[in-house]
């Protein structure tokens, strides 16, 4: 199973410390082309992670090479996917990535941005990315942590 997330912060605490126990996640994999050309950001983010989980980058135009190369083990863990923008996710959309629920859990408040709950602001452009989402029958689930109630009905 893959758990898609939304956090512009990519790999952090809450990610290791909430998300990875919820999710049973085996596997992390980050989905961002300028972290994908970029070993020492790569080597920071490694050095958060637990050694029992294992962690890869991957551009957009590679996500499908790089979930075909997870697969699943014998394990039978799942694996959490980081984007750090909604364009981001819907371009390995129409890229051909697939997926049902998308956990929009951080997006930094900027000049423009609508203020949607605690941890998530929309600019017009993610907006637009969201109802997208939405229309392709994709559920959004706003938590910035899995024991946060659903903070936000988009509509």
């Amino acid at each position: 199973m893959f758990w898609v997330r939304i956090d512009n912060r990519l790999v952090h605490g809450q990610i290791i410390e909430t998300w990875l126990p919820y999710t049973h996640a085996k596997r992390i994999i980050v989905v961002d082309d300028a972290v994908a050309g970029d070993d020492l950001q790569q080597q920071i983010m490694s050095l958060a992670i637990p050694h029992s989980v294992s962690c890869s980058f991957s551009s957009i135009d590679d996500l499908p090479n790089s979930v075909m190369t997870v697969g699943y083990d014998s394990t039978g863990g799942n694996t959490i996917i980081l984007f750090s923008s909604c364009e981001d996710l819907r371009r390995a959309l129409e890229k051909g990535f697939k997926f049902n629920t998308v956990n929009i859990g951080n997006i930094h408040y900027g000049p423009g941005k609508k203020q949607i709950s605690p941890s998530v602001a929309l600019s017009s452009d993610d907006e637009s990315c969201l109802h997208f989402f939405k229309g392709q029958g994709i559920e959004l689930d706003f938590r910035c942590v899995p024991n946060d109630p659903v903070q936000v009905r988009f509509s």
